[in-house]
């Protein structure tokens, strides 16, 4: 498997390309704020052909060259329905003091072609199957996407602003909620097992076992919820 990703734009946030193997098709996940290039370069180099965008969540740092991308492509996006609005309504998403900043500097609104995405569903895309699992908390319609393990490598768990490497997404944006993130982690986190590779919206990878023995927030997740609102760590 090929698993091509790089950071994009002001708030680093991780776009990732994923496919069988060098020249054949692939799924894109994330293109987010200045992002167009880095797919475009990353596509000839490892000679893929796009068939789909799917988006974690619908926050601006991580569907904001989801338009040029599918259309670029004449390849669909796929997201959450509770999330599909904050692709012509960023600023209703992030609020008013962020949403107005960006708003000048983007292209707002959605591709021709946008499915929605359930939890639990297997999506069969290039060749790969995803396991999508709804995971509120960060924004109410936030997903994450997980590859089973194979012969040559461990499941991979793209858990968008979900989990990090040592922290979690914040709570603190419209559709933001402490309670909802932590029972997210607990429900979808927690099962996997310590070998999943977690690659995140923002930061470096790392594994579940990792975040298992040293996230403060999984541990929280584990023992039942209690402590406060998670702490932003990185991203929108």
């Amino acid at each position: 498997m090929l698993i091509a990703g790089f950071p994009a734009g002001a708030w680093g946030t991780n776009c990732y390309l994923v496919a069988p193997a060098a020249g054949e098709e692939c799924v894109i996940i994330d293109p987010g704020h200045e992002a167009t290039q880095g797919v475009e370069d990353t596509l000839a180099k490892h000679r893929l052909k796009p068939v789909a965008v799917i988006l974690t969540h619908g926050h601006l740092d991580h569907v904001a060259s989801v338009v040029p991308v599918c259309g670029a492509h004449d390849v669909p996006a796929w997201i959450h329905p509770r999330d599909r609005y904050m692709m012509s309504d960023p600023e209703k998403a992030l609020g008013r003091s962020i949403g107005q900043q960006l708003l000048g500097e983007l292209t707002i609104g959605e591709p021709d072609d946008v499915r929605e995405l359930t939890d639990g569903a297997a999506l069969g895309l290039a060749g790969l199957e995803f396991t999508v699992s709804h995971a509120p908390g960060h924004t109410k319609g936030s997903v994450t996407f997980r590859l089973p393990e194979t012969s040559d490598i461990p499941s991979v768990f793209f858990s968008g602003d979900l989990l990090f490497a040592g922290s979690v997404g914040r709570t603190d944006l419209p559709g933001g909620a402490a309670d909802e993130l932590m029972e997210s982690l607990a429900r979808v986190c927690l099962p996997l097992d310590d070998s999943t590779v977690v690659l995140s919206g923002h930061g470096p990878q790392t594994t579940i076992g990792r975040e298992r023995a040293a996230n403060p927030y999984l541990g929280e997740a584990a023992r039942g919820f209690g402590a406060g609102s998670p702490a932003p760590r990185r991203g929108l």
